[in-house]
Order: structure tokens, then C-alpha cells, then sequence
């Protein structure tokens, strides 16, 4: 199959990427903003969705295909809300439309456990439960407007095959720089991470999470059988407050989740750390996941549970683990202050 991948070079995508040239059989199309080098065996185009200017090279690369894999989103700048709903809800809208020009009869599209409306309870929520997002989560209003983007594609009489994923937070060791760069502020060394004595945190935060190779399987499975609708994907042990204190070797300490909001949200208007509380108010609403549908239709299984995958992205970080595209190149204090320097913090940097 001719298969193209928007954000090829991510967490996600570089993991698709491999796990689909495994294979040998695929032509491969990567769209990317930032190449990487000595990828062989994938045809690169660099692409920025967050500007129309990408249409006449979603076309070139999307003519021809039999599936188009968008896994495309921003989470930095976090101060810039324009640039971010450009590239995520903006960007899903012209894959949309480049699809529809070309006639790509299969996209899957990257959603996530953050479409999905607040919980109601602690009980999983399988796939036809709302994607109306958090209200306070810009991640998760983007997600669920991605949503209605799909929704209308589909009642367009397109003819598209619409594949919507919607894993848990999803994590692995190559990852570790980047979140480094996305969630620490500069000056913070990674071996600081094993230096936490306290974790202050609501002891009621529980997250699913599932492992990127994992959700490259799920991909995989789902180009070959084209399999359309949702599909959750979640490890079966979702992480817990208990579980994040452990991991870093610190001692959980309970404290109210709007305590904890109102500190970070000081610090990240205060520019001091980059993480909006958004993220930690989509932790509390948002539901664990049933994954029936993916493992009895796709006969999909997570090979980690979440606290495995959790444990590997902390262990990621705190040795600064790194991948060989840009997105996950390698982070360190000098070099993450020279980029603050040059471009300034990450959560308001400009891209070149």
C-alpha cells in the first residue's frame, strides 16, 4: 500500500513509521515541518498545517494514496492558542480537504482519550461515549473540534473510510527529551526528576495510558483490515497519583486538585513553567477507557500496562532518552538554554 503519515517524526509517527517499514511492503510518504536525516525507505515532505500554504503539497503527496495517516498536533507554544488551533483543528481541516481532492479512500485519524466528555464515574467508557471534550482544556476542545471536522466528512458522502483512534496518554523511552523540552522548565536537569522527595498531588488522579509501539500495532492492524469507526486503545492498568510518586521515588503527599491548579496556573502565566491547567483538569474529568471493540474487532492487545508505560517515560526522562528524528532529538541544559536564547521559552517560542 502507498501510505502517507502527517507527523511522521513524532512520538507517534516515528513509531508508525518503523513498525509500517517493518513490513516491507508499503511505499511510504512522511510529512513532516522539521526532515529528518539517513530515514531510508520513506519518501519526506516538509509540510507546516498550520497555513493554507500546505495544500498544493498535502495534494502532491496524498494523489495516488491508499491511506493517510494524520497523527499531526502541537502541544507547544502553549501561549499561543492561535497557533496551536491552526495546527490542530486547522490542519485536520486541510488533510480533510486535500482528501477529498484526491480521493483517498482510507484516513485514519489520531484522536485521543481528551475528545471524550467528563466522566460521570470511575466505570470505562467505551466508544460511543460523547467527544465533546473538557471545557477548560484547550487540548481537549481541539480534539473534540477535530471530531466534528470528521463528522462532517463523513456526511458529505465523501466515500472515505474515516478511522478515529482515541488511545490514552501514550508514552515510550524515545520520548523522553521531548517531554523534557514540552513540561521542564530550561534550567531543570533531567537527573533532577530522581531528586523529587515529595510528589504534592490529588490522590484521585487516574490516567490511562497505553505504549506508542502498542499504538503503532493498533495502525497497523487497522490500515490492513480497514477497519472503520473509533477504537479506543488503553493498557489495562490505568496510572494513579500512587503510581506517578513511585515512579519517581518520591512520597506521595495528598493535596486538592484545585490547590495544585491554582499554583500551576501562577507559575505558567508567570512563565516559569509551561504546562497550562488544562492538562491537569482533563486528568481529573476525563474517563478511563473500555477497549473492547479494539481487541475483539482488530484483535488488538497492549503488550505494557500503564504503570509499565509509565515507569519507561519517567526512566526516558531521566536519562534524557532521545530518537533519531528532530521532534525527539536529544535535550540538555546548555542546549535548551541556547535555544531560549535564540528563540526564546518553548512556551511562547517562535518556529522557524
Amino acid at each position: 500500500m502507498r501510505i502517507v503519515v502527517t507527523g511522521a517524526t513524532g512520538n507517534i509517527g516515528s513509531a508508525v513509521v518503523r513498525r509500517l517499514r517493518a513490513d516491507g511492503t508499503h511505499d511510504l510518504v512522511g510529512l513532516a515541518r522539521r526532515l529528518p536525516t539517513g530515514e531510508d525507505g520513506v519518501t519526506w515532505h516538509s509540510v507546516d498545517l498550520s497555513t493554507d500554504a500546505c495544500h498544493d503539497t498535502l495534494v502532491e503527496a496524498f494523489t495516488g494514496a491508499d491511506a493517510v495517516v494524520h497523527l499531526a498536533w502541537g502541544f507547544q507554544p502553549s501561549h499561543d492558542l492561535t497557533y496551536l488551533a491552526e495546527l490542530g483543528i486547522g490542519g485536520t481541516r486541510r488533510v480533510l480537504q486535500a482528501i477529498s481532492e484526491t480521493g483517498v479512500p482510507h484516513l485514519v485519524h489520531m484522536s485521543s482519550v481528551g475528545a471524550y466528555s467528563p466522566k460521570h464515574d470511575d466505570r470505562p467508557v467505551d466508544e460511543s461515549w460523547p467527544t465533546e471534550g473538557v471545557p477548560t482544556s484547550r487540548y481537549s476542545r481541539h480534539k473534540s473540534a477535530a471530531e466534528r471536522l470528521l463528522d462532517q466528512h463523513e456526511a458529505s458522502g465523501a466515500g472515505t473510510t474515516v478511522t478515529r483512534l482515541r488511545p490514552g496518554i501514550v508514552g515510550q523511552r524515545a520520548a523522553g527529551s521531548a517531554l523534557l523540552r514540552y513540561g521542564v522548565p530550561a534550567l531543570v536537569p533531567a537527573r533532577a526528576l530522581g531528586l523529587l522527595p515529595v510528589l504534592p498531588m490529588d490522590r484521585g488522579l487516574v490516567i490511562p495510558m497505553v505504549h506508542t509501539d502498542d499504538v503503532a500495532e493498533a495502525i497497523a492492524t487497522v490500515l490492513r483490515q480497514r477497519a472503520a469507526g473509533a477504537f479506543n486503545l488503553s493498557a489495562p492498568t490505568p496510572v494513579t497519583s500512587q503510581v506517578i510518586a513511585d515512579a519517581l521515588g518520591a512520597r506521595l503527599v495528598h493535596v486538592p486538585s484545585q490547590v495544585v491548579r491554582g499554583v500551576m496556573s501562577a507559575a505558567w502565566h508567570a512563565r516559569l513553567q509551561q504546562v497550562d491547567t488544562g492538562w491537569l483538569d482533563m486528568g481529573f474529568a476525563l474517563p478511563t477507557l473500555d477497549t473492547t471493540r479494539a481487541r475483539v474487532e482488530l484483535g488488538w492487545a497492549p503488550t505494557k500496562d500503564g504503570p509499565a508505560v509509565f515507569e519507561e517515560v519517567v526512566a526516558g526522562m531521566k536519562h534524557a532518552s532521545a530518537g533519531r528524528t528532530p521532534v525527539l532529538r536529544p535535550r540538555s541544559v546548555p542546549g535548551a538554554l541556547l535555544d531560549a536564547v535564540r528563540r526564546g521559552p518553548v512556551a511562547v517560542r517562535r518556529r522557524p
